[in-house]
């Protein structure tokens, strides 16, 4: 556009229009009864024709106004208002805005309408949230750490007592905590590699029982220490399936270690054992079961335990554990399956097709 056709559309006024139109912004004018008298194309694009129309009638499907209406206080004292809103755009969804209004003025200096600018800001509002949740997430895994730091710290002091003593029994319980916290490391970084980056499942031929064996004989140790009794039952008429042993091994490594954990924190029985299962579950399907009669939790928690940076367990976990199992089971086209009961116990149970 050549210098003189701005001008000249500067002078009609055209000009004026097309940036008013362009505006990434929903900008209305509004008369005193908050009808809307004049629309961008921005809102039209949203909105379509709502000439007439009361803006929280459009914006929110209400009959009644906004409680903190952002244009009635312009009308009431002539100065640039703002608020945040919540709406709900033409195709359903909701949306977060920052609202400003500002007063319209004729020759007198009275307010005959008010302009109202809407600008979208779910997208930051999301990020916000990120960005909080991460701050979260970072406390708790750095607390987390801590504690297992300090658990080498006193496994390392116990083989130190043992060796100076001569003490073969001491050397092998302080071994035996030094190992249980190397694993609870171990699994805190995996966890954060593998819920940090894309990673595309490698396929093999697998045995599913073998991976229970492989998991079952990974945690022995730690749960003989807890006094909790771990077995496995596997059918060994599976068929060999297509899956990546290595997230398949995580998956169950992170559900065995949260069924040590919740039995654990369980101080209302004198026992706890988990069962760790592979066997058919249709023609179609063959299922994992992890089962243990441990704390058990709530409907609420139930509902919340596959979002990242959620646990259970305060500042003693990452809320990462379940979140990638999700993810895997999610990349193998699995379903998962959780019954729980308040002090009863809880089971997990991941479906995948025999492929």
């Amino acid at each position: 556009m050549s210098h003189s056709e701005i001008l000249r559309r500067e002078k009609s006024g055209e000009l004026y229009k097309e940036i008013v139109n362009l505006l990434p912004i929903y900008l209305t004018i509004q008369d005193r009864d908050l009808n809307i008298i004049f629309a961008n194309q921005t809102f039209y694009d949203e909105f379509g024709p709502r000439l007439g129309k009361k803006c929280h009638f459009v914006y929110k499907g209400s009959l009644n106004k906004c409680r903190a209406c952002p244009v009635q206080k312009t009308f009431s004292d002539k100065k640039v208002h703002l608020s945040e809103e919540t709406i709900r755009t033409h195709g359903g969804k909701t949306a977060q805005m920052i609202v400003y209004s500002a007063p319209i003025l004729d020759q007198a200096g009275n307010v005959v309408s008010v302009m109202e600018m809407a600008t979208n800001i779910t997208r930051v509002k999301v990020m916000q949230k990120e960005l909080t949740e991460l701050g979260q997430s970072i406390a708790l895994m750095s607390h987390g750490v801590k504690n297992i730091l300090e658990g080498l710290q006193g496994g390392s002091y116990v083989v130190d007592e043992g060796l100076h003593d001569g003490d073969l029994t001491l050397i092998q319980r302080g071994w035996g905590i030094v190992k249980n916290n190397i694993t609870d490391i171990s699994r805190i970084v995996q966890n954060i590699l593998y819920s940090s980056k894309k990673r595309t499942i490698l396929l093999e031929r697998v045995a599913p029982g073998d991976i229970i064996k492989d998991s079952i004989n990974l945690f022995r140790g730690k749960a003989r220490s807890e006094r909790i009794e771990l077995s496995c039952e596997i059918n060994p008429a599976l068929p060999e399936v297509n899956m990546d042993p290595f997230a398949i091994r995580k998956m169950m490594n992170n559900l065995i270690s949260n069924a040590i954990e919740a039995c654990a924190k369980d101080k209302s029985k004198s026992s706890h054992r988990i069962v760790v299962r592979a066997d058919d579950y249709n023609e179609l399907q063959f299922k994992y079961e992890v089962e243990d009669n441990g704390i058990g939790m709530d409907e609420r928690t139930r509902l919340q335990i596959f979002t990242e940076f959620f646990s259970t367990k305060g500042t003693e976990g990452t809320g990462l554990g379940l979140a990638v199992v999700d993810k895997i089971v999610k990349e193998h086209k699995g379903k998962i399956e959780v019954d729980s009961t308040p002090l009863i116990g809880t089971l997990f149970r991941i479906l995948f097709l025999k492929m």
